[in-house]
């Protein structure tokens, strides 16, 4: 009995020593550090194709980021996963995850308050006046709409314009270049604290509460307003249809400047005259040739 208490002793022991070895070699792996070379190659990339500007300071945050990717292909180095980026297969498989890691999904309900006293007080009457929402819906798009709370912020804003304007009727495209974040905004559904910005005579027309989860769900009135598209600013891209009003906030700052202003003038390609841009509080077209003028603080006209 002692003999064979001794010999199940050292087995433990033995495969304690192998899975210690096997956790500090995991540990080590996401320990090591990316090399200046890797993190200019991803930096260039990241760059190019997704215009996302990516300085030296960003390095630990790149690593981290990629961690998951790193455990979820297996690989021992960020070496390793750099190879496989710029192999024909990580650039047909991997770059849609790339996407994913590397951009940043900040968003709330009616954020930025005071964009949305602009709509109703300046926005929405001037281009109903116009008769634009009248026979014709009123097109909106929501260009960078992350996990889907500004679309649907617009929705609400407009479907109450709508209930004091008979005939008004409108529509809102959403982008975003993450089609993983895309998915989340179609299945519209949200954690109970997400409510909180919104309004209580909104929350009791617009959002369904689950009955066992501390969840709520955007009401398929609004749903239907909304369709979701996949787009890269970076492409050379032109909408179907020429827009009434532009919201693209927060997403520029991640760009250089010689980036932003052709994503602006992309944006002043597929704005109708007389259209409105809205961005964001911390953005700012100062300096840059545009046919915008400025008519509230963030917000611009189509001349």
């Amino acid at each position: 009995m002692t003999g064979k208490t001794n010999k199940d002793a050292q087995t433990s022991l033995s495969n304690a020593d192998t899975l210690n070895r096997r956790m500090e070699s995991n540990m080590s792996m996401f320990r090591a550090e990316m090399g200046e070379g890797e993190f200019k190659r991803f930096a260039e990339l990241i760059h190019k194709e997704f215009g996302i500007k990516m300085p030296p300071t960003k390095k630990v945050l790149l690593q981290s980021r990629f961690q998951k990717r790193l455990r979820a292909l297996g690989l021992q180095s960020y070496e390793e996963y750099c190879e496989y980026v710029f192999s024909e297969k990580g650039r047909a498989e991997e770059r849609r995850h790339l996407i994913d890691v590397v951009t940043t999904n900040t968003t709330h309900f009616f954020r930025e308050p005071k964009h949305w006293d602009i709509m109703n007080n300046i926005v929405l009457p001037e281009v109903w006046r116009r008769g634009i929402g009248n026979g014709q819906p009123l097109k909106m798009w929501s260009a960078g709409c992350s996990s889907g709370e500004e679309p649907y912020t617009l929705c609400m804003i407009l479907s109450e314009f709508a209930n004091r304007n008979k005939g008004f009727d409108y529509t809102v495209l959403a982008t975003d270049i993450s089609t993983e974040i895309l998915q989340k905004a179609k299945r519209a559904i949200y954690s109970m604290e997400k409510a909180d910005e919104i309004p209580m005579e909104m929350k009791k027309k617009y959002l369904l509460k689950s009955k066992n989860k501390p969840l709520i769900k955007i009401d398929a009135s609004l749903r239907n307003k909304v369709r979701f598209q996949q787009l890269n600013f970076m492409e050379n891209f032109k909408l179907q249809e020429m827009q009434d009003i532009i919201f693209c906030r927060n997403v520029v700052i991640y760009f250089d400047r010689d980036t932003q202003v052709v994503l602006f003038n992309k944006f002043c390609n597929n704005l109708k005259q007389g259209g409105y841009l809205f961005i964001g509080h911390s953005e700012s077209l100062s300096g840059m040739r545009l046919p915008l003028k400025q008519v509230a603080p963030t917000v611009f006209q189509r001349l």
